[in-house]
């Protein structure tokens, strides 16, 4: 008895920490994404660091949250163009109030959406990343793959987790090969991990 009502406890814990940050939703989806600002500035710059973009590439975040790595990308792509896709409405507005400057000025495109459908042309973006995203993606590779299609030939992923994100970093360049990229390699920091590829 005593078990079955930890058990009880631990699904609810696991419940909101889901709506929190794994896919944010209302009040609590609100308060996620405000401590997602905190947690993932560092760890978003490092990220985007290793994927090394250049000034006038195209590149798309999956899972941006908040929209903190939306932010140090659109400083980094003064004549490119940054586009994002959250399964989070919430976040979706977040990440659009905190961006809205460069939205309106063209540089930014943020969507409502999921990783296994995105709603983008082959051979679209120079470069790709996703932090602390893909331990909540329905498939992972239908969203490796999906990601592998909008990608132009030569282009670069990366794929970030902190350290509290669950994802193991183990097998994680055995799926970006199985995904159609080469060249995996894994990256790791005392805040997490990145698993680096080309397409």
């Amino acid at each position: 008895m005593h078990n079955q009502r930890e058990q009880q406890h631990l699904g609810i814990v696991r419940g909101l920490l889901l709506r929190m940050f794994g896919q944010p939703k209302g009040i609590l989806g609100q308060l996620g994404g405000l401590i997602m600002v905190s947690m993932n500035r560092n760890f978003a710059q490092w990220v985007i660091h290793l994927l090394e973009v250049q000034p006038d590439e195209k590149v798309l975040e999956v899972g941006f949250g908040p929209g903190v790595g939306i932010q140090i990308l659109v400083a980094a792509v003064s004549t490119g163009y940054v586009a994002g896709v959250d399964n989070s409405k919430e976040m979706v507005a977040q990440a659009r109030t905190r961006n809205a400057k460069a939205i309106e000025a063209g540089l930014v495109q943020l969507q409502h959406g999921s990783v296994e459908e995105l709603p983008f042309e082959n051979d679209t973006f120079d470069k790709a990343l996703a932090i602390n995203s893909m331990q909540v993606w329905p498939d992972a590779m239908v969203g490796l793959r999906e990601i592998w299609r909008v990608m132009k030939v030569g282009g670069k992923i990366a794929l970030g987790f902190t350290r509290y994100s669950g994802q193991p970093s183990t097998g994680l360049t055995e799926m970006l090969t199985a995904g159609g990229f080469t060249e995996a390699r894994l990256v790791e920091t005392d805040q997490g991990f990145c698993a680096l590829a080309i397409k």
